[in-house]
């Protein structure tokens, strides 16, 4: 086994395509196709504690959620802790793979986790079964890859299979499995060549009417410069007339930023404490109540749930009607406006949010690679004392 094959893995389970803008995300650390001979160390935190346990443990690869390397480095010395992690694991030869927010917006990742908990009874809570309906609070980007712009031409109706195969063979018309998708329609097309025009059918000076083929066949943007030459070389028409129309990116609703949950049973903030603590093995959960809900008979049938730092979101849960917002830390500043506004707060504590997820993660990473060795570690834990 070999890193590229974890990578891969990963890749899988949490594509980097699903990760934030500002994000760190991917292999940090280490050569490809360099040799995995030990175990694979997960972690939520990359601490030095950390390094040296995988050192002690023979590992060859660490997958930590959050990116040890965030910032630049202008140097690998004992200076930060950031270096003496990084000059360390290189030293060792570990291999660093980082997905955090990939793995947050994933199907089956860290929020989806957290819906879990947050959904179901004590008594009914199942792995992998979230109940209630479940979307992403900021739907993914997704669709097929091939299907970015949609090229559309005219062409006389005894040319229109020659023209379209042509089309087909530079990458136009392909949607999913099936090649030479197009939509076609007939009618009439008209153009009076000018002086110094070469036109394949009729005269310059006289108006033509043709019965043409309207052809229409998506295609990606890599492909189109070569679709449009193909076009030009294979239309019998001197000067072809084409369009090309930018598609809008398809919106995915089951991957994304955070989750939008709707409860099949409403119920009430204590209640909802308490799957979360049990979830989450904590016996202590912090919440702030909305104004309107500190009555304490308000039911919660709307949440809005985002794993670690999600104070930042909470705008997005209030323009979709969310009563509730879960995460793991926010600011005192954003906590206020979100209870002005009318949604009520409950924070679990950052990494306590994420790091329950880990053994699901190596359940899912063993099955994928069954031939590598997957440990925990045991000494990454949330730093945050309660007194």
């Amino acid at each position: 086994m070999i890193v590229q094959e974890l990578v891969d893995a990963m890749e899988t389970i949490a594509p980097v395509k699903l990760k934030e803008d500002w994000d760190k995300v991917g292999l940090q650390l280490g050569a490809p196709q360099r040799e995995i001979t030990g175990p694979i160390l997960l972690t939520i935190d990359l601490t030095e504690r950390v390094m040296q346990e995988a050192i002690d443990a023979k590992v060859s690869a660490i997958v930590a959620y959050h990116p040890p390397i965030f910032s630049p480095l202008e140097s690998l010395t004992d200076r930060t802790h950031t270096e003496r992690i990084i000059r360390g694991c290189a030293e060792a030869g570990i291999a660093i793979y980082t997905p955090h927010t990939a793995l947050d917006a994933a199907e089956g990742g860290i929020t989806d986790w957290l819906c879990e908990g947050v959904s179901s009874p004590l008594d009914e809570q199942q792995e992998g079964i979230i109940q209630g309906d479940c979307r992403a609070l900021i739907p993914a980007i997704g669709g097929e890859p091939d299907r970015e712009v949609k090229v559309i031409t005219f062409v006389p109706n005894e040319e229109a299979d020659k023209l379209r195969a042509a089309l087909g063979t530079a990458g136009a018309g392909g949607i999913g499995n099936y090649k030479l998708c197009s939509f076609n329609t007939q009618g009439e097309g008209t153009f009076l060549p000018d002086e110094g025009a070469n036109p394949t059918i009729g005269e310059v000076g006289t108006l033509e009417r043709v019965k043409e083929t309207r052809i229409e066949m998506v295609c990606s943007k890599r492909a189109l410069a070569i679709v449009i030459e193909t076009l030009k070389h294979f239309h019998p028409y001197e000067t072809p007339a084409y369009d090309i129309v930018e598609l809008v990116p398809e919106p995915v609703r089951r991957i994304g930023a955070g989750r939008r949950l709707t409860l099949d049973r409403p119920a009430s903030i204590e209640t909802i404490a308490d799957r979360l603590k049990h979830h989450l093995d904590r016996s202590r959960i912090r919440y702030a109540l909305a104004p309107d809900h500190e009555s304490g008979s308000q039911t919660f049938e709307t949440i809005a749930v985002v794993p670690g730092s999600g104070g930042m979101m909470w705008k997005d849960a209030h323009e979709q009607g969310c009563e509730l917002f879960i995460t793991g830390e926010m600011t005192h500043h954003h906590i206020l406006a979100a209870r002005q506004s009318g949604i009520s707060i409950l924070l679990a504590g950052h990494t306590n949010t994420e790091r329950g997820y880990l053994p699901r993660l190596r359940t899912r990473l063993s099955k994928i690679l069954p031939d590598a060795s997957f440990i925990l570690s045991s000494v990454d834990h949330d730093y945050i004392t309660l007194g």
